[in-house]
C-alpha cells in the first residue's frame, strides 16, 4: 500500500485528491499540508474532502510527517513546492508535481532534486490533455506554416496565473514543431491597431470566470478552413486520477524526472 501526502489538502485540488486516493484500492493517505495560516490546520483531511475522518490531521510543516508518506502530490505555488522538494531530497521522497508558474531558475532547480528522488512534473495531469498535446504536435507538423496558430484557453476566477501552465506548454509544443521561439514569437492578446498578424505568431487568449473548470483550444486557421483540437475538463476528478496513476509510476522508479508523456508511451 502506497502512503499518499497531498498539500493543499483543504484547497479545490487537494479535497478532490483525497476523495479519489480514498477511494484507491492501492493508495492510502498518509498525511496532509496546508499553508500556516490556514483555518484547516488540526482538522481531519477526511471530513474536510467530506470522506468521513481518515485520522489524517492537516499540518503545516511536511518536515515533521516525512516519515508518513511515499509520494508526495503537490497543487500548489511555485515557492511552496520548490520549499517541499527541498524537503522530499532530503528525506528521499518521490514527488508528484502539478504546480506551475515557475522560473526557468526554478525549473533547474527541481530537476537537480531530480537526481536525487523520482520527480514527477506535468503542467496537466488529465490523459485527455495530454493526448491532446500529441495530437497538437502532430497538427503543427503537418500544416507548418501554411495556417495561424492561437491557443485560447478558460478557466474559474480563481486562478491566479495566465496563461495557465497547459496552455503555455501547447505554445511550447508548437514552437517546437513549427521551429518557432516563444520569447519572440509569442502575443499574449491584441489590443488597438495590431496591423496585419504575421504569420510566426503564435497567439494566447485568455478567459477567467465563475467555476470553469478548465478549456483548451488550439486553432489552425488556414485560407477556407480552420481545424480547432478543444479538450474540456468537466471535472476536477480527472486530474486527480492522472495524479494518482503518475504516483503509482513514480512510487517504482529510480531517481529522475517523468512526465505523463513518458507513462503514456507518448515521447
Amino acid at each position: 500500500m502506497t502512503r499518499v501526502a497531498v498539500t493543499g489538502a483543504a484547497g479545490r485540488m487537494g479535497k478532490t485528491l483525497v476523495q479519489a486516493i480514498h477511494d484507491a484500492d492501492d493508495l492510502t493517505l498518509g498525511a496532509a499540508f496546508e499553508h500556516p495560516d490556514s483555518p484547516s490546520i488540526g482538522s481531519d483531511a477526511g471530513e474536510i474532502a467530506g470522506v468521513g475522518n481518515l485520522q489524517v490531521t492537516v499540518q503545516s510543516d511536511s518536515s515533521n510527517a516525512v516519515a508518513d508518506f511515499d509520494v508526495v502530490i503537490d497543487f500548489t505555488v511555485p515557492q511552496a513546492t520548490l520549499a517541499l522538494a527541498e524537503v522530499c531530497h532530503s528525506a528521499g521522497k518521490a514527488m508528484v508535481i502539478g504546480t506551475t508558474g515557475f522560473t526557468e531558475t526554478e525549473l533547474s532547480t527541481l530537476q537537480s532534486h531530480a537526481k536525487a528522488v523520482p520527480l514527477f512534473m506535468a503542467p496537466n495531469m488529465s490523459v485527455g490533455v495530454n493526448l491532446t498535446f500529441k495530437l497538437i504536435q502532430l497538427a503543427a507538423e503537418i500544416l507548418g506554416d501554411s495556417v495561424d496558430v492561437e491557443v485560447l484557453e478558460a478557466h474559474h476566477r480563481h486562478k491566479i496565473d495566465a496563461p495557465s501552465g497547459t496552455a503555455v506548454r501547447m505554445g511550447e509544443i508548437l514552437a517546437d514543431a513549427l521551429d518557432r521561439d516563444l520569447e519572440t514569437d509569442a502575443i499574449y492578446g491584441r489590443q488597438g491597431i495590431t496591423g496585419a498578424r504575421d504569420r510566426k505568431t503564435i497567439g494566447f487568449s485568455t478567459m477567467r470566470g465563475g467555476d470553469i473548470v478548465g478549456e483548451h483550444t488550439v486553432m489552425f486557421a488556414g485560407e477556407g478552413e480552420r481545424i480547432e483540437i478543444t479538450h474540456r475538463a468537466q471535472s476536477r476528478m480527472n486530474f486527480a486520477q492522472g495524479a494518482l496513476r503518475a504516483v503509482r509510476y513514480v512510487s517504482t522508479q529510480d531517481a529522475g524526472l517523468y512526465d505523463m508523456q513518458t507513462i503514456l508511451g507518448l515521447k
